[in-house]
């Protein structure tokens, strides 16, 4: 093995050691200081990583300006059991839709969202603070100077997402909630007979 490759190696063992160990996204640039590498060479070199993660129990979520490792999704409630976490309970259909609007418009206000969703959101904002996944990224210059509104890294991590340019389309959710109601429809159907 030459010295650069074992070079390669020894930076890639590295890097698994220090997100291991931190279980918390770092960023390329703290990697890049400690590896003495630029915050664009690691995130190339932990984009490689990531491909070698796919038949593995574990992911290497590489982020815009940060990534890290973790268990993937399907072994969430095996994980729980084995450490007694308790579940955690599932976002209402408030929650999820307060949280839609906000990820596909960000920054937004509060009353943002209530107009759009038709009904006072302070609860599911509340939940959605609480559990992280949504902050306060500033205030709008009007008067009031309401609070504004976004998703957080964690909610990147809870929906397996790199960025938010990985959410889906707004058309692609139409066609599946087009293709779920027909399914609906259909099982009503069949329940009548």
């Amino acid at each position: 093995m030459s010295g650069e490759e074992r070079n390669f190696t020894d930076i890639y063992k590295t890097i698994e050691a220090i997100l291991f160990a931190t279980g918390d996204p770092v960023t390329y640039e703290k990697l890049g200081m400690l590896l003495e590498l630029t915050p664009a060479q690691v995130k190339s070199i932990a984009l490689d990583m990531a491909e070698e993660y796919t038949n593995r129990g574990i992911q290497l979520l590489c982020y815009d300006t940060a990534c890290q490792l973790c268990t993937k999704e399907e072994y969430e409630d095996i994980i729980k059991d084995a450490l007694g976490i308790k579940k955690n309970g599932a976002l209402s259909k408030s929650c999820l839709e307060t949280l839609a609007i906000i990820a596909y418009n960000q920054p937004v206000t509060r009353t943002y969202v209530e107009e759009v969703r038709g009904v006072d959101s302070a609860y599911a904002f509340g939940v959605l603070m609480q559990r992280e996944l949504i902050e306060i990224k500033g205030r709008l210059d009007v008067p009031g100077r309401p609070n504004l509104y976004a998703t957080t890294k964690k909610f990147l991590r809870v929906f397996g997402l790199g960025s938010l340019n990985e959410l889906p389309s707004v058309e692609a959710l139409s066609v599946v909630k087009e293709e779920a109601a027909v399914i609906t429809e259909e099982a009503e159907e069949k329940t009548e007979e």
